[in-house]
């Protein structure tokens, strides 16, 4: 991807890891639209030279709106990372759990989808552009205390293999950033994350390959993302399952 030259949706780049993309694509000389639900954070990006829409993925007309504003202001839109997302601690012994995972899916999956599928017609049409999907080191090794997210980004990585077989030969192609713990909101808690900075470099380089690869995997992602065909799958996951001791009612053993 020449990075240099995109016109990018950013949808979820208020803050984190994707208003850290943001601002290296437009770093990079890129056009840049941010899209998120916080109009005072966009009101301050828009100040910095970013474009800024509003948009709730988890509402259809809301992504209908901001599909529509983005293409009048930008009809040459070629790029759109699907970046919002949310996650948190479940205790699966407690019904009340259902909840966050009702949230979490309906962000994590069902908002990815309802922004490909706004954004898809436009470009076909175009015979060209990029789809970005964001899932997870946690999609491919479980952490058992964020279990609806993990399911929901792992979800996220079947249905971009799924639209990239459905894509070929369109000239759209579909890349999927699988980020490990980075030290935003959901991952500020992990003393191994990643900083923002150091994150975004290492991405910004492997999105600027040729051809883009299909999945964006930084250093720190590949022991998630290769547990199963190491070997070390089982251990990883007991090693990660010892936070489940923080659940009410639990004890480590």
């Amino acid at each position: 991807m020449d990075i240099t030259s995109r016109t990018v949706f950013m949808v979820g780049g208020t803050s984190g890891i994707g208003l850290e993309l943001a601002r290296r694509f437009r770093a990079a000389g890129s056009t840049v639209v941010v899209g998120g639900r916080n109009t005072e954070v966009l009101a301050q990006l828009a100040g910095e030279g970013l474009g800024a829409v509003e948009i709730d993925v988890t509402d259809a007309d809301s992504v209908a709106r901001a599909r529509d504003d983005v293409l009048h202001a930008h009809p040459q839109l070629d790029t759109v990372v699907t970046m919002s997302g949310t996650g948190g601690p479940e205790d699966l012994w407690d019904p009340a759990h259902f909840a966050t995972a009702q949230a979490v899916v309906e962000v994590n999956l069902l908002g990815t989808i309802r922004v490909i599928d706004a954004f898809t017609p436009h470009l076909l049409a175009r015979g060209a552009g990029t789809i970005v999907t964001v899932s997870s080191g946690i999609g491919f090794l479980p952490f058992p205390l964020m279990p609806t997210y993990g399911a929901s980004k792992a979800a996220v990585h079947a249905y971009s293999e799924a639209l990239r077989a459905q894509l070929a030969g369109t000239g759209v192609e579909v890349a999927e950033l699988v980020p490990p713990a980075v030290a935003t909101r959901i991952g500020s808690s992990n003393p191994h994350a990643l900083t923002l900075d150091a994150y975004g470099k290492e991405v910004m380089e492997l999105l600027a390959q040729d051809p883009t690869p299909h999945e964006i995997l930084v250093q720190a992602v590949l022991m998630h993302r290769w547990a199963e065909r190491d070997g070390t799958y089982d251990t990883l996951v007991e090693q990660r399952s010892q936070a489940l001791a923080t659940l009410p009612g639990r004890t480590q053993g």
